[in-house]
């Protein structure tokens, strides 16, 4: 029997200096996921890595993960919470993409492929760029450190909010679909981190259902297998980020959603009630506390006017997160909610 040909991993991951230089002197057009450690490499971008690479060859393009903590040349994209794809020609760097965009990644990967052949095939000027993103005047999403704490602050200044993909989905292979459709949709993904939620978490999440005869299946649901949590801000229209999410969403229901809103992600994705697929937060201040509770590192600028009413939740949630250990203390206080609160 013959032995089979060796094959060729996706992504070669790059630890060290040596493996750094090494992958800028390949040949052709190398696309570098820099990842923190406390999330890993971006996966919604593997099947489109995966796609491209079918249909190029592994000629030209290359694709690669480095942890920003282990390398120092990545030093400056540490801590950042929106994934960031470096794209390098002849060891220089030629392309920056920001967010997990795969459309924008698709356009990203043939525009910069067919220059580099330009380069390589008549001898043409490689255009070489500077990171501008990471001087300290334009910086979006910095990393800073608390007094001299452990505490890890991450910060956005765009308004934010919070999406989760559900059990339901995950488990059905969906994930990748969703995600897409959000982007489609004109949504930043700054952060896309896959969990499985535990029991006390979605307790105190969904608290205010507590006295609902569905609260303990709902609880057992999201507790059954990995979610995606992701925050979500907008890339374009004048709809704010909270209100265009939910719209995406469609009716908590997904029968009533198929029947109101049938191109609306729970139409398409959800089945019954707990299992409509994806979550998102009410209105801008339970936004800010549920990211609170479950992303206590995250840091965002004021997105509600100090004139502007509170949401429909009273709840105040403060919380210290070491992402090194792993551990995060929550301590809230509440409890009046409004109905109609999301799932």
């Amino acid at each position: 029997m013959g032995s089979k040909k060796k094959e060729i991993a996706l992504q070669v991951n790059v630890s060290t200096q040596e493996l750094w230089e090494e992958m800028l002197s390949s040949k052709g057009l190398t696309v570098v996921d820099v990842y923190q450690g406390w999330c890993g490499p971006c996966k919604p971008v593997v099947s489109l890595f995966q796609k491209m690479r079918v249909e190029v060859g592994p000629d030209l393009l290359h694709f690669a993960s480095a942890e920003a903590d282990c390398l120092d040349v990545l030093e400056r994209y540490r801590g950042k919470c929106e994934p960031t794809f470096l794209f390098y020609a002849g060891g220089e760097l030629v392309a920056v993409v920001r967010g997990a965009n795969a459309p924008l990644l698709e356009k990203t990967i043939r525009e910069q492929l067919e220059a580099e052949k330009r380069v390589l095939a008549e001898g043409r000027e490689r255009r070489v760029i500077k990171d501008e993103a990471l001087s300290d005047e334009d910086e979006c999403f910095s990393h800073e450190k608390n007094n001299g704490d452990d505490e890890d602050l991450v910060s956005s200044e765009k308004a934010c909010t919070l999406a989760i993909i559900k059990p339901d989905a995950v488990v059905h292979g969906k994930t990748d679909e969703i995600i897409m459709k959000i982007q489609e949709a004109g949504f930043d993904i700054l952060t896309n981190e896959e969990r499985t939620m535990t029991e006390a978490e979605m307790r105190l999440f969904y608290q205010h259902r507590a006295g609902e005869d569905t609260f303990e299946k709902l609880v057992h649901h999201m507790c059954s297998g990995p979610s995606h949590l992701l925050i979500l801000a907008r890339t374009e229209g004048t709809e704010d980020v909270v209100t265009a999410w939910r719209t995406l969403m469609g009716p908590c229901d997904p029968h009533v959603a198929r029947r109101e809103q049938p191109d609306s992600l729970r139409a398409q994705y959800g089945t019954e009630m707990p299992f409509n697929a994806v979550h998102g937060s009410w209105d801008s201040e339970d936004a800010r506390q549920e990211l609170a509770l479950l992303f206590p590192g995250f840091q965002f600028s004021d997105q509600i006017p100090e004139s502007a009413p509170l949401g429909k939740s009273s709840r105040q949630i403060w919380s210290v997160f070491n992402p090194q250990w792993g551990w995060c203390v929550s301590v809230c206080v509440c409890v009046v909610w409004g109905g109609g609160v999301g799932y």
